[in-house]
């Protein structure tokens, strides 16, 4: 399976858009929108979970690595998070460091 990731910028909250299987082999390629995401300013980090098919313990590691780069005041918001990726978020306990959604904040 394929894995892409956009990102798109709105004043301070930007937007990851990730789409197939967050796993070993993709979880580089997120750490660096993650990066990009984390220069200048941002309130607010959206996770568009819509397409993500499937979630490892190398994505986790990857939604911890974007907790750990963003600012303290910064909100991590899921969005559509599938009930298999958000079930396996809750397991671990990192459901207490980001809010779930059902659709992108404006």
């Amino acid at each position: 399976m394929s894995f892409n990731t956009t990102l798109t910028r709105n004043g301070t909250t930007v937007v990851i858009t990730l789409d197939g299987e967050l796993d070993a082999s993709t979880a580089a390629e997120f750490g660096r929108q993650v990066d990009l995401a984390a220069k200048g300013g941002v309130e607010r980090l959206v996770l568009d979970m819509s397409e993500l098919t499937y979630l490892s313990s190398a994505g986790l590691r990857g939604l911890v690595f974007a907790r750990q780069k963003m600012a303290d005041g910064v909100t991590i918001v899921l969005v559509q998070a599938s009930d298999e990726v958000e079930r396996t978020i809750r397991m671990v306990g990192f459901h207490h460091s980001v809010v779930f959604a059902d659709h992108v904040p404006e």
